[in-house]
């Protein structure tokens, strides 16, 4: 871990850590909004990804939706990375207080993390449009639950992945939660995400702590407020086993 960090770590007792797509490009999950998956969506499918996750798009083509979903978004192999195993060790010794991720894998919580803010929601939550009844991945991704590659509640209706889609709100109560552990924190670590995607990122606008962090391979538009800037790998900085060490 690199050592100025560690040190902030240290003298802090309320970390919150805000995370982006390059936490989880590190254990496998590629970032749909890089140049070469921007390429391959409108080479494969006709459409740019952002388009193929919205809203209208899910409702007018359905079944294109859930072959670029299926295709794209779900990474069942995927295991959590550096950052996700330390974030994961700082909760269990009283350092983080909560971890708030525009990611929909459930990378954290499988590293051990109980606070998560999932802002965008969650791959592993599925629910009937007609009944409301939950589903896991598992159900949604096995075609023998499909019909023509979407998938079906038991009642008939058609099952909507619990995740956000261009055009639709951020969940109320996860926006409430993530403001009051950001504006709560003492330490604010920003990871992984280059500050473009709101409303997500306008939330570290509650920060009034101490310290802000800031750890990316590019700059961001707030690395002049940052205490610190890493322009590196985040399962690099942050390192478990360089943190337990010193």
């Amino acid at each position: 871990m690199d050592k100025r960090l560690k040190e902030l770590i240290d003298k802090s007792h309320r970390i919150v850590f805000f995370g982006g797509a390059g936490v989880s490009t590190e254990s496998g999950i590629p970032d749909f909004r890089s140049e070469k998956g921007l390429y391959n969506a409108q080479e494969k499918y006709g459409y740019n990804p952002e388009t193929m996750l919205s809203h209208s798009f899910y409702m007018r083509h359905n079944k294109l939706f859930y072959k670029y979903y299926k295709e794209n978004l779900i990474y069942p192999d995927a295991v959590p990375g550096n950052a996700h195993r330390t974030l994961a060790y700082l909760e269990e010794i009283g350092k983080l207080r909560a971890v708030v991720t525009q990611n929909i894998d459930n990378l954290h919580q499988m590293a051990g993390s109980k606070k998560v803010f999932q802002l965008h929601g969650s791959v592993d939550r599925n629910y009937c449009e007609s009944c409301g009844r939950f589903y896991d991945l598992d159900y949604i991704m096995n075609e023998e639950n499909c019909e023509d590659g979407v998938p079906k509640c038991s009642c008939g209706g058609r099952i909507k992945p619990d995740v956000v889609l261009y055009e639709e709100s951020l969940d109320e109560d996860v926006i409430s939660g993530a403001v009051k552990a950001i504006s709560e924190a003492d330490l604010l670590i920003i990871g992984g995400t280059s500050l473009a995607v709101y409303p997500a990122a306008g939330l570290i606008d509650y920060f009034r702590g101490d310290n802000l962090v800031l750890i990316n391979k590019t700059h961001t538009p707030r690395d002049s407020m940052a205490t610190l800037a890493i322009y590196d790998s985040i399962g690099k900085v942050m390192g478990l086993d360089e943190y337990t060490c010193y």
